[in-house]
């Protein structure tokens, strides 16, 4: 039977395996999906699974998918009642939210207030102060002054970190281990924030050289229910991006985990949170904890609550956007079991994780009890440099955790995809390790471990690197991953500007 709310359109306001994932969730409650999408993404996945589908303009974000005044007007004329932002793009712009609220379209998200409020790091870690929720050791003053700032880092103490108020995925964003360093990292770390974000605002706050990265998802309602929805463990990154996620966490004991749920309740009360938001901290090795900043959306690892728990994250927020309470209370949640995900790239681990771009000549992914992909990934799909490299999340779920571990690394063999090079070769590295078996992880992991996950060097066989030669001369143009004429690497993401290494 078809769950219903009041809604029967709702656009959805972004590209890719999100996109797919909303309209598989508008499909089960009765309601029409909506795509927008570029001249890029004509022949998307999201594109031909919608009722409908606008374009909005040419493949660059900023003349499409970020064009909130475009998307508003397509929501209008089709007569969409909600609009769902996914995550990335428009998700945590408060001003696109308000201008729905002025056209009497609900916005699938929390409140206004609450997405400028957690929008500002300074701002968030004030409010959080006040409502006794632990905070990083810091300064997260006005005064941004070079005197004010130095003596705040000499309170501190070093190393520490320099971080935009306004930032995110690292930018704006210096460690320093010096005093003598800081006027520098204070001015870089200004100039790229207002480059990236249009606000120079910085804050300093300790830095940990060993510390996890514990999120917990929260779902509030307008019924007066705000439910904790349990951890996941985030602390595999790079660059500050995620690169697996799994829950529960191994770090985390009872006490802990009520202690650190309770907290995250605590902070989305305090800013009056309605909808799924994550509420991420980070966890010292003497078991401390400390609020990170709240994410106003849902998030990209969302799947693996969503298997532990047997719930549906998306359903929920269309309801509670709906005005309807959870479908569940807290008493409902019991996880079982362990579930892990990873993220399949589209780039390249041998050449410092350049992006890469190709058409998909073959795809066959993994499909076993315990085993979920969520993708937008079809044969002929041709992988552009103008969006988010992440092609496909990879999620399984087993009894325990070594189970789940090696139920993904079953599922990374089975994935096969040819045309685009991924980092699929580094995940299973990364899953076989056995300091990531033990448990024994932090946000540095893939630092403290980068000739472990990248491959040796293997000689190839004189008939295969003639063959190889021949190819590549008999190339009209250049591909991913070939040799232009000034001996550069050739790569369309080094055009647009989109990717650094």
């Amino acid at each position: 039977m078809l769950q219903k709310t009041k809604y029967r359109k709702l656009l959805i306001a972004n590209r890719g395996e999100i996109a797919v994932r909303v309209i598989r969730a508008c499909r089960e409650m009765n309601i029409s999906p909506i795509a927008v999408y570029s001249e890029a993404d004509a022949s998307a996945l999201h594109v031909q699974l919608a009722d409908e589908a606008y374009l909005l303009g040419p493949a660059p974000a900023n003349e499409s998918y970020l064009c909130a005044d475009k998307i508003l007007a397509i929501a209008k004329a089709c007569g969409a009642e909600a609009v769902h932002p996914g995550y990335g793009f428009l998700s945590e712009n408060d001003t696109f939210a308000a201008d729905c609220a002025a056209a009497g379209i609900d916005f699938i998200g929390p409140p206004i207030a609450a997405i400028q409020l957690m929008g500002s790091k300074i701002a968030s870690k004030q409010c959080m102060d006040a409502a006794g929720v632990p905070t990083v050791p810091g300064y997260y003053g006005d005064d941004q002054s070079l005197p004010t700032l130095r003596g705040h880092a000499e309170r501190i103490g070093f190393p520490l970190l320099v971080k935009a108020s306004a930032g995110g995925g690292g930018k704006g964003m210096r460690v320093v281990e010096r005093l003598e360093d800081l006027d520098a990292a204070v001015q870089a770390a200004k100039r790229e924030a207002m480059n990236a974000f249009g606000d120079d605002a910085i804050f300093l706050e300790r830095y940990f050289t060993s510390v996890r990265h514990i999120e917990f998802q929260i779902l509030a309602d307008t019924h007066g229910q705000t439910l904790h929805l349990y951890e996941r463990e985030c602390s595999i990154q790079r660059r500050h991006q995620k690169i697996v996620e799994e829950t529960p966490s191994v770090a985390l004991n009872p006490e802990l985990r009520a202690a650190m749920a309770q907290a995250a309740i605590q902070a989305a009360q305090a800013v009056g949170y309605v909808n799924a938001g994550t509420v991420e901290m980070l966890l010292d090795d003497q078991q401390r904890f400390y609020f990170l900043e709240m994410n106003t959306r849902l998030q990209v690892e969302h799947p693996i609550t969503e298997m532990l728990l047997g719930i549906d994250l998306v359903k929920e927020q269309i309801r509670v956007a709906a005005g309807e309470p959870i479908s569940f209370t807290q008493a409902d949640l019991q996880p079982r079991g362990h579930a892990l995900e990873v993220r399949l790239y589209a780039e390249d681990p041998d050449r410092n994780f350049m992006p890469t771009t190709g058409k998909v000549h073959l795809l066959r992914e993994p499909q076993a009890y315990g085993v979920r992909v969520d993708s937008a990934l079809y044969p002929g799909m041709e992988v552009t440099p103008y969006y988010d490299p992440m092609l496909a999340k990879l999620v399984t779920v087993g009894h325990t955790r070594a189970e789940a571990i090696a139920r993904m690394q079953e599922a990374l063999r089975q994935y096969q995809i040819l045309g685009v090079t991924t980092n699929q070769a580094y995940l299973q590295r990364l899953l076989a390790h056995p300091q990531f078996a033990a448990g024994a992880i932090d946000t540095h992991f893939v630092q403290h471990y980068a000739d472990d996950l990248l491959p040796a060097e293997v000689a190839l066989p004189v008939p295969v690197l003639a063959a190889l030669a021949w190819i590549e001369q008999q190339q009209t143009a250049p591909i991913t991953g070939t040799s232009s004429s000034d001996g550069d690497i050739y790569n369309p993401w080094l055009r647009t500007g989109a990717w650094q290494p």
